[in-house]
């Protein structure tokens, strides 16, 4: 009965802790000012760089040369070793 007990409080402190730190940090968000605008402003630059730049300047070379994977894999092994051999 004991060792059950001590689950049970174990469980609710690291509840407690998982707890404190989302108020913590939800507080801390809400009285921002300025942060706000700063982290909205990260969070587009992030999306421009990771997916309008990823679909206009980034195409899938590898799905428009090979059709199967075993070919992708082929060249992709042979520029890996080509260029190592090249710095050597």
């Amino acid at each position: 009965m004991k060792n059950s007990i001590t689950n049970i409080e174990k469980k609710n402190n690291g509840l407690k802790i998982v707890d404190s730190i989302y108020t913590f940090y939800r507080d801390g968000f809400r009285g921002m000012v300025l942060g706000k605008k700063l982290w909205a402003i990260i969070l587009i630059k992030l999306l421009v760089m990771f997916v309008i730049l990823k679909l206009f300047f980034f195409p899938n070379y590898l799905n428009t040369k090979f059709a199967t994977d075993e070919e992708k894999a082929s060249y992709v092994l042979e520029q890996i070793t080509r260029s190592a051999l090249k710095t050597n």
